[in-house]
């Protein structure tokens, strides 16, 4: 049966009814400090004494009231048993990340996002220690390429992919690059090699931006706004995109190891300064490369997802060699948890299989013995 006659007008009407309550609620770009730059400057000037106080744009959100409407929309009334569990757990995902956004900028953000992310476990250390103490290999003589040639270079990435893009310069970001809807943003400060930009492209538009597509080609909303705690999942995508290109290198992988001690240090001590000097002195990062860690963990108030790329890494290279349905990870914003669900759901015809299949899954590239060792020791 098509999906035309599989949604019915009270399906879409709720699919739309949750889309409408919900769209305006997005964490990644709520977390974005405004005086990213500025607070940056000073942290240094003061030979990193003074702990930088970020401030956001955060919007006003009625929690009760649109809690209230989201536990008021008639789930129980569909017919079929999966899309009532993806709709009620979908609902009950928002429901936590209503109150993690409207915490944004207080004390109590880093409560909400171990409650919807968690914390690094002991495997998360010993995964993260393991990478750090792989020997370093021969500097690349890869050439620095500027925030104009990185946008040059997505450009070129995605016109040859033939997805729906926007791309834009963005002076208040902490990453060299994100996708936010179909816009794809770059730190104006940024600086990366090219095989860094290749990865960057990959991640990036190969992955965020794709699954973006696919859901917004979808029949139903539901995977625009995404399976539950589907961020492990996604950034592991695009981290395994990244392996799977061949753009994988050990200072990526040592970034994302330094990412889980920046969680673990900022869960416990809750000191700018102090997480800053622990991967300065005791893991002899670069003052700049710091200080963008650091900062990542304490956006928000205390922003634990950093902690997820590893064993999002691992989850997905496994779900990669062993799940027959893997591709469907891209038909939108969906987890891992959720696959066999939403695969039930395309083979029933109310979703679509993927339209986009990242490039580097269509057309993997073969990894040499070593980056394959260092990739599947990640436990």
């Amino acid at each position: 049966m098509s999906s035309e006659a599989l949604i019915t007008a009270p399906l879409r009407r709720l699919d739309n009814e949750l889309y409408e309550l919900i769209k305006g609620i997005n964490i990644l770009d709520s977390v974005s400090p405004v005086n990213y730059r500025p607070e940056k400057i000073a942290f240094f000037e003061s030979n990193f004494s003074k702990s930088p106080e970020f401030l956001y744009s955060t919007q006003k959100v009625d929690s009760f009231c649109l809690k209230r409407s989201l536990y008021n929309l008639p789930v129980d009334e569909l017919a079929d048993d999966q899309l009532m569990q993806l709709y009620s757990e979908v609902i009950e995902s928002y429901a936590d990340k209503i109150d993690q956004y409207k915490s944004i900028g207080t004390p109590d953000f880093l409560y909400e996002s171990l409650r919807y992310y968690g914390e690094p476990s002991e495997k998360d250390i010993r995964n993260a220690n393991f990478i750090l103490h792989l020997p370093d290999l021969d500097p690349s003589n890869d050439a620095i390429l500027t925030s104009d040639e990185i946008v040059t270079r997505l450009e070129a990435f995605a016109q040859t992919e033939g997805y729906q893009y926007q791309i834009k310069l963005d002076d208040s970001m902490i990453a060299n690059a994100l996708v936010s809807g179909l816009t794809v943003k770059v730190n104006s400060a940024a600086h990366a090699s090219e095989t860094e930009v290749n990865a960057l492209a990959h991640h990036e538009l190969g992955v965020h931006l794709v699954t973006t597509l696919n859901a917004r080609s979808q029949p139903l909303k539901i995977l625009t706004m995404g399976c539950p705690v589907n961020t492990m999942t996604q950034e592991g995508l695009a981290i395994l995109s990244e392996y799977l290109a061949g753009c994988m290198t050990l200072p990526r992988l040592k970034v994302l190891a330094l990412r889980v001690l920046a969680v673990e240090s900022m869960i416990e001590e809750n000191d700018f300064k102090k997480t800053f000097l622990l991967l300065k002195e005791q893991h002899n990062v670069a003052d700049e490369q710091a200080f963008t860690i650091t900062a990542r963990v304490y956006r928000g108030g205390g922003f634990t997802k950093d902690y997820l790329y590893l064993q999002g890494l691992h989850q997905m290279l496994n779900a990669y060699e062993t799940r027959p349905d893997f591709n469907n990870l891209l038909s939108g914003k969906v987890s891992i948890e959720h696959l066999s669900v939403i695969t039930g759901l395309i083979d029933k015809g109310y979703l679509l299989k993927p339209e986009l299949i990242s490039p580097a899954i269509a057309h993997p590239h073969d990894n040499d013995a070593i980056q394959q060792f260092i990739t599947h020791a990640i436990k």
